[in-house]
């Protein structure tokens, strides 16, 4: 057994796939946390995380906030209540050692925020149908974790409060049981009961794709991104899918957490926003996706696709529209003269498409923290159009249902004010056998109806076609 009067404990090196398998035995725990790298191909792919039994759990639907395992007044304001739920924490910190500085999470706290969460920070109409019981925001705190570092190939299980020794070495016990086996609950088989049917047919996107170009030539947009949702209904545990899931998908910022009545499943190569420590000053990163393509087997053939991307105007408009939203948005909580562009329209690869990514950074303002940013930025720009508030009522008026998780962020918000967040595409949530999936894009002055249909396919390509009834 390691040194218990040691705030870690080192274990066997776990590439991604094998912090999966120790993930398993937890997986069927309420409010149980996968932060997810993939395969380790791309540069935001270098920690997994596993986070388990919060001290406590702070969650937001319907207009009110509900607090287990802490005591404090709640505002049902859902960002000032976060504050406050992270400050509660924040007061039994104890730091790690330095060399374990590079470690992405020091405790903190950790969940999603849904995109529905933007109908508490803006004046939205309400003409979707919510359908979803899934809570609008859900955070546990987290004094303890597991970490996996895949560039220095080291595993550790770590506390970052004074837990009691007993409680400690209890679970350096349990992982040190599963650390000597490689095998892994058996979770009921996942099976799908049905096909994936979609909330709007391709002649009813076509009409929703004409109305959002007849708002863009009256001037009340420039871009809206529309979505259609897949829903199915399946029997066995949603674990099941997301390991399916993962085998052909190598998404950074992947995510399984576990509500108890509903999971959320994300294979998202997107991020948010982060934020690092530069000195003294909390320097912000957001990479907004905008321009897709799909990948193809064929060496030549892929090779020209990504420079069709590349040099495609139409896709470079669209995503600088996004650059000047978020450059704005993150300009609301940054430090005067610090917002800049670092990177624009670089290409990223990913199994099954292609995309354009730009990289926009910032320093906050002195006297702003992580929480103004994330209500000053919420929901991500590139995700819903621009102008934002516009181009979200939009949304609300043309989609059938409410987006619930799709298009929100999973995130954590360590003691130390560091914060990583993604945009949840590429994301499916579970609620009472039936599945849900979405898939959509940014429409322009110039956007043809024909390719974006089929862009929304593109993006599930390697989630819809994985998912399926047995033959």
């Amino acid at each position: 057994m390691g040194n218990l009067e040691k705030p870690f404990v080192e274990f066997p090196y776990r590439d991604p796939a094998g912090v999966r398998q120790l993930f398993s035995h937890f997986a069927d725990e309420e409010w149980s946390l996968l932060l997810d790298s993939g395969k380790t191909i791309h540069q935001a792919a270098k920690f997994d995380l596993i986070l388990v039994r919060p001290k406590a759990s702070l969650s937001f639907h319907k207009g009110k906030s509900t607090l287990k395992g802490a005591d404090f007044s709640l505002t049902n304001q859902p960002f000032q209540d976060l504050r406050r739920f992270y400050q509660e924490g924040l007061a039994h910190y104890l730091p790690l050692p330095k060399p374990l500085a590079a470690l992405p999470f020091h405790g903190g706290i950790a969940g999603y925020c849904s995109y529905d969460l933007g109908r508490y920070i803006e004046q939205l109409p309400e003409l979707a149908k919510a359908d979803i019981d899934l809570p609008e925001m859900a955070f546990g705190l987290y004094e303890w974790a597991y970490i996996s570092d895949h560039a220095k190939q080291k595993s550790y299980l770590l506390k970052f409060c004074d837990i009691s020794d007993s409680d400690w070495q209890e679970l350096v016990e349990e992982f040190q049981k599963y650390a000597l086996t490689t095998d892994a609950p058996n979770h009921p088989n996942y099976v799908l009961n049905s096909d994936w049917q979609s909330n709007m047919d391709e002649q009813g996107y076509k009409e929703r794709f004409q109305k959002v170009h007849d708002y863009i030539h009256a001037g009340d947009c420039y871009q809206v991104n529309l979505a259609q949702r897949f829903s199915a209904e399946f029997n066995g545990h949603s674990w099941n899918a997301y390991l399916q899931l993962t085998e052909h998908n190598q998404a950074p910022f992947s995510t399984y957490m576990n509500l108890g009545k509903q999971q959320v499943l994300s294979l998202s190569p997107e991020r948010f926003i982060q934020i690092k420590k530069n000195g003294q000053k909390s320097h912000v990163i957001t990479q907004p996706i905008k321009g897709t393509r799909p990948r193809s087997k064929d060496a030549a053939e892929d090779k020209k696709l990504s420079n069709e991307l590349l040099n495609s105007e139409k896709d470079r408009a669209e995503n600088l529209m996004i650059v000047d939203l978020l450059r704005n948005d993150i300009g609301r909580t940054a430090e005067y003269g610090s917002v800049n562009v670092s990177k624009l329209f670089e290409l990223q690869s990913f199994i099954s498409v292609h995309h354009l990514v730009s990289t926009i950074e910032a320093d906050l303002a002195n006297g702003k923290d992580g929480f103004d940013l994330l209500e000053n930025c919420f929901p991500g720009g590139s995700i819903t159009g621009a102008p934002k508030i516009r181009a979200m009522e939009i949304i609300e008026e043309l989609e059938p249902h409410r987006r619930s998780i799709y298009c929100g962020s999973v995130l954590y918000y360590d003691f130390r004010g560091l914060l990583d967040s993604s945009i949840t595409i590429r994301t499916l949530v579970a609620e009472n056998g039936h599945l849900y999936a979405w898939g959509g894009g940014g429409l322009v002055a110039d956007s043809e109806a024909d390719s974006e249909y089929q862009e929304t396919y593109h993006k599930l390509s390697r989630i819809l076609p994985i998912l399926k009834p047995n033959d």
